[in-house]
């Protein structure tokens, strides 16, 4: 399993903006083939990061998720809202048996 955690730093402007895109992309997010869930992170001491936090089967259904065409609607639009360079972290999660 692929966990990925993207942190964004956004202008208070646009934090409600933010919030409201999450929840109207979260279920279509969610139902891309291989993703087993997505959450939106707060840091609770900065009100202007907010974050994601998504897991996927494998780097291939995350490549197909940031290949689709609501990848494509959807980063252009979270990109419009964040101040500062996001902070990308992707890590494998090995079953141990």
């Amino acid at each position: 399993m692929i966990v990925r955690v993207v942190r964004l730093t956004l202008e208070a402007s646009n934090l409600d903006a933010f919030d409201a895109l999450f929840h109207q992309h979260h279920p279509a997010i969610e139902s891309q083939p291989g993703c087993h869930g997505v959450e939106l992170l707060t840091d609770p001491a900065n009100r202007c990061v907010r974050g994601t936090l998504s897991r996927w089967e494998s780097e291939n259904a995350l490549n197909a998720y940031r290949a689709s065409e609501l990848f494509g609607v959807v980063w252009p639009a979270t990109k419009a809202l964040f101040s500062d360079r996001p902070e990308v972290w992707s890590y494998e999660v090995v079953e141990r048996r």
